[in-house]
């Protein structure tokens, strides 16, 4: 009985992996096909952007206009997605939810998606993570046994249970109380008993506010209708960081990140903008030419990101908060002020303390890079002027200069150096 339910969830896993990859295919086949038969031969800097600002008034009935039918939701939950890329400092980002009394945190719940469909390409995979970010923003967990192989699912099926606030204290578990704040201790929290998912989901509900951050959303558009939707009425914290930076943490972290960057370049692999941006020559290492090539693709993002909230209605920018890591690390009070204050959380002295000592630790930690741990701030933020050369200084700022005007990051120039 149990080998054949096993078998049940296995088909059902292919089929769904199956259909993910196909029918984003199609859609992009007949959408080119349309484009050849209407004569439109024009490249497109950001292809999705006029569509999805449509997206704005397309749902809109009647003559309500937006204040009236955005502006009076219910308040009874808050409901964020941290927005960012990888080795932005958003998993620092994520603990400062994490240890807030108030809020049931999720710490990158689609990475079960990411590693079951392997080696589904992001784009395909973008609609997927949308649908289980809006089962897990409603405590529908039911969702996670897609991807575990199993109908037995417990929590500690989730991505980062360890350091997990809500799953390490009362009640599911004796080791912390979710009021003190302190990091969770890996293993401690292990030697807590698995809980069934529906005592999960029970927490869940407890809680105002509810944040989930993750690194696979790749464009922002693709969350527009859960900013849309009135029962989740989702906001949205993008965290951005000196390009320079993330280049420098992708590379020191490359073993880890290759799968995910494969993923990530084979979403763009048709498009007639794509190209590397470290050119690999015979000595580069090949996870270090995946890892790399990828940076391309994030500035990419970003700017299409960029562009859709500077062209999107007040309501929308109003749910929607722009973060630089350096300003977070550098003023960490004033900025967790301005987070918590858009979150509808109240800043205690308590996590005053936390996110000083947080900031101010000795070195980068560089050895460690996935470990949350106290660091230096100052380091972390200029690591990469010493560990970076001129050649990879400069691709960088090439590609994302449009992105780092925008953002206020002064290009350094190398040339002579």
């Amino acid at each position: 009985m149990k080998r054949r339910l096993q078998k049940k969830y296995v088909i059902l896993i292919l089929g769904y992996s199956v259909a993910l990859l196909l029918i984003p295919y199609v859609l992009d086949y007949r959408s080119k096909s349309s484009l050849i038969k209407d004569g439109y031969h024009q490249q497109q800097k950001c292809p999705d952007l006029e569509s999805t600002i449509a997206l704005w008034s397309s749902s809109r009935t009647g003559n309500t206009t937006e204040e009236e039918e955005y502006g009076n939701r219910s308040q009874s939950r808050t409901h964020i997605y941290l927005h960012a890329t990888w080795r932005t400092g958003s998993s620092f980002l994520g603990e400062l939810f994490n240890q807030h009394p108030d809020v049931f945190y999720l710490y990158e719940p689609m990475w079960n998606m990411w590693q079951a469909l392997y080696p589904g390409d992001a784009g395909s995979l973008q609609g997927a993570v949308r649908d289980m970010m809006n089962s897990l923003f409603r405590c529908d967990f039911s969702v996670l046994k897609l991807y575990a192989g199993s109908a037995n699912v417990t929590t500690s099926v989730i991505f980062g249970w360890k350091t997990n606030k809500v799953i390490c204290s009362a009640p599911l578990c004796k080791a912390y109380k979710k009021h003190e704040i302190g990091l969770i201790q890996g293993d401690v929290c292990s030697k807590c008993q698995p809980r069934d998912l529906r005592e999960l989901e029970k927490e869940c509900k407890k809680y105002p506010v509810m944040v989930i951050k993750d690194v696979r959303v790749l464009d922002l558009a693709v969350l527009v209708p859960l900013m849309r939707d009135p029962d989740i009425n989702l906001q949205i914290v993008q965290l951005f960081r000196d390009p320079r930076a993330v280049h420098n943490s992708r590379l020191k972290s490359k073993l880890a990140l290759v799968k995910e960057s494969i993923q990530v370049l084979r979403s763009k692999k048709q498009s007639d903008k794509y190209k590397r941006l470290l050119v690999p020559s015979n000595r580069v290492h090949r996870a270090e030419n995946y890892v790399s090539s990828a940076m391309e693709l994030i500035c990419d993002n970003w700017l299409s990101d960029m562009l859709l909230v500077m062209n999107a209605p007040p309501w929308v920018r109003r749910n929607y908060i722009q973060l630089k890591y350096e300003d977070l690390v550098l003023n960490p009070v004033d900025e967790l002020q301005r987070l918590y204050r858009f979150s509808n959380l109240t800043l205690s002295p308590d996590m005053e303390k936390f996110v000083m000592n947080m900031t101010r630790g000795q070195g980068y930690s560089s050895d460690k890079p996935f470990l949350i741990s106290a660091r230096d701030a100052k380091e972390a933020i200029h690591a990469w002027r010493e560990r970076l050369n001129v050649e990879q200084v400069n691709q960088v700022e090439a590609y994302c200069s449009e992105v780092m005007r925008h953002l206020k990051y002064q290009k350094r120039n190398m040339d002579k150096t």
